[in-house]
């Protein structure tokens, strides 16, 4: 590992993109910026006109103000959040080729703007379906499943289950998509909590903030992050001055927190963990495909989705492997008991790689489509630039940021950053880091701020008592505690940083 960091370390540096900045959607209430996700593109030409006070500059912020609302209330009434979004976004959309093409007789520089948006889409939408293909496949071939059943029959105590499903999900978010972390751990957390609702609570909370804070400090565990990274905003050695910051931010109210778990031992009766066939060699996969992402980016400057469509091109053909040698297998069946051998075929059995890409959250991924396509337009029609003048200038870039993370505590980290990386801010690296940390730990405030504690919220509701487990309250009533963390996190980042940023 350091000698990886040493390699990386001798990269050149960090070149300016031109690439895409992104999206964000701006809701003034009493003053409050809401913001959704897109990237700012470079390409609008001369012949942009600022719409800002315009018809159909206030069409396209109330309709992105409806879109969102409907989205982040998707509890009350059931609608996905996706389709909100995605009908906002062709609407605004509309509406802007509709003014180009009949007050200017073309809409050529409108399309080169909408296009540009969604060549950025197209990258995320590919980097995230890929980390889910290899998260389901994982699944699908037993392994979280038999890492619940080892945690479960080495015989911790509830407080050694706290901590140690609190280091996983913060380890997991490292190199899986902190969204999907929530949701994994949440199921194990589910198993080995049987009974015990007010350790599943605590412990799904701290898992919540393991998820975004492990999250925080990897470009790889995050959307936000993500995009810093692919933007060259940050290089990616860079992201390892956030680690102590983030360990401190998951620590600081997971110890508080620790006093509030029960000391007793749960009961379980024993089970035998079994893997499928290719199980091992899949991990080897996965992690064959992050490091060979990381290095064709730093080394060769290869957009991060070149290794990730790598890395899902040998799932695919390990995958054709382990259906066609399913035959081997069978031979030597016949040495075990009927239901041992039955247990044993299926587990020797090959998978169907396209059943795993189906799985993905396709809700998720059509939300972003729309939430970059609304903000790729409101930054096309100048309110996002309006915006910057105001965060930037008019008071600290510091307090901006710090500002901008509390606010993550309703609204999703990866919709603000990419709103920020929209407005072009003329930031040094210190100020990048303290946005990326603010915005990554700043969902963990309350439950409706980030996406691994919705996906929590969602499993507990469908498995748990009405106000038990993992709830909206719980969170709240912890909520001073999580702050703690957070402003703990931001000074051991300004110490770090030499006593600035």
């Amino acid at each position: 590992m350091e000698s990886a960091i040493l390699f990386i370390n001798r990269q050149k540096q960090v070149k300016k993109s031109r690439v895409i900045s992104f999206y964000q959607l701006i809701l003034l209430t009493l003053a409050l910026l809401i913001p959704e996700i897109s990237f700012a593109q470079e390409t609008a030409t001369a012949n942009q006109l600022d719409l800002k006070d315009h018809f159909v500059g206030y069409f396209a912020v109330a309709v992105t103000v409806i879109a969102y609302i409907l989205a982040m209330t998707e509890d009350l009434h059931q609608l996905s959040k996706a389709k909100p979004m995605v009908l906002g976004s062709a609407l605004i959309w509309f509406a802007i080729f509709i003014y180009y093409s009949s007050e200017h007789g073309t809409a050529k520089n409108v399309a080169a703007v909408f296009q540009s948006n969604l060549t950025a889409y197209a990258e995320l939408f590919l980097f995230i379906t890929v980390s889910m293909t290899f998260l389901n496949s994982m699944t699908e071939r037993g392994i979280f499943d038999a890492l619940r059943i080892v945690l479960a029959n080495k015989q911790y105590s509830y407080r050694q289950l706290f901590w140690i499903t609190g280091v996983l999900a913060f380890l997991l978010s490292l190199v899986i998509s902190s969204l999907t972390v929530g949701l994994l751990m949440g199921y194990i957390i589910l198993q080995i909590g049987k009974g015990q609702p007010k350790f599943v609570g605590l412990a799904g909370l701290s898992a919540v903030i393991a998820a975004n804070a492990g999250g925080t400090m990897s470009p790889l565990g995050g959307i936000s992050t993500f995009f810093v990274w692919q933007q060259n905003m940050l290089h990616f050695t860079d992201f390892f001055i956030l680690t102590i910051p983030c360990i401190v931010n998951f620590f600081v109210p997971a110890a508080i927190m620790h006093f509030a778990v029960t000391k007793e031992k749960p009961s379980f009766s024993k089970e035998i963990p079994i893997l499928k066939r290719g199980s091992k060699r899949i991990i080897f996969i996965f992690i064959l495909t992050f490091s060979i992402t990381i290095l064709s980016n730093v080394f060769l400057d290869m957009p991060a989705i070149a290794g990730m469509i790598f890395g899902l091109a040998l799932l695919q053909f390990f995958a054709y492997y382990l259906t066609k040698s399913e035959h081997k297998s069978e031979k030597i069946s016949h040495f075990l008991t009927d239901y041992e051998k039955q247990d044993y075929i299926e587990s020797q059995k090959g998978f169907d790689v396209f059943k795993c890409i189906a799985g993905v959250d396709w809700d998720t991924l059509l939300f972003f489509y729309g939430a970059m396509m609304i903000v790729g337009a409101l930054s096309f029609l100048g309110y996002l630039d309006a915006m910057a003048h105001y965060l930037f200038t008019q008071i600290s870039p510091t307090v901006a940021n710090v500002l901008i993370g509390l606010s993550s505590a309703c609204i999703d980290n990866g919709t603000l950053m990419f709103a920020v990386l929209n407005m072009h801010p003329p930031f040094p690296m210190g100020q990048w880091l303290l946005l990326t940390l603010t915005l990554g730990v700043g969902g963990s405030l309350l439950a409706i701020g980030s996406a691994p504690a919705l996906h929590v919220l969602g499993l507990m509701k469908g498995n748990m008592e009405e106000g038990e487990g993992y709830t909206f309250t719980l969170h709240l009533r912890w909520m001073p505690a999580i702050l703690l963390g957070f402003i703990a996190s931001i000074f051991t980042l300004y110490i770090i940083n030499g006593g600035h940023f």
